[in-house]
């Protein structure tokens, strides 16, 4: 009789998880978060960049005393830094977006067959 009441518990413990399980229906809403998330990401690393190569530029500036000179040129040298960081991320995220289209789309990201020559 008491497999049957641990049974029977059982089933109700089941329905009460499955009752307290999230629909499905936010799955469009993280995804929205998680692009949003990915472009401050990019944000981000652009204006470190700059702010990096500002306080080096402003701080080499000071000790030799060339004022705007190695300023400007590390805050160039950081926008260049922070670009390059910025592409690499693009990349990264284009490489997971292609590789979940894979998995939903068969064929998805694979090159042409006229791609290939020979």
């Amino acid at each position: 009789m008491s497999d049957e009441t641990d049974a029977d518990r059982l089933a109700a413990l089941e329905a009460k998880l499955a009752a307290k399980r999230p629909n499905d229906d936010k799955h469009h809403m993280e995804e929205h978060y998680s692009q949003a998330q990915l472009a401050w990401r990019m944000v981000i690393e652009l204006v470190a960049g700059l702010g990096i190569g500002f306080g080096i530029g402003y701080g080499l500036d000071y000790l030799l005393g060339t004022q705007p000179f190695l300023m400007v040129v590390f805050v160039l040298l950081g926008f260049a830094a922070g670009v390059k960081t910025m592409i690499a991320s693009a990349k990264e995220i284009q490489g997971q977006i292609s590789a979940e289209a894979a998995l939903k789309e068969p064929g998805a990201g694979a090159p042409n067959d006229g791609d290939r020559h020979g």
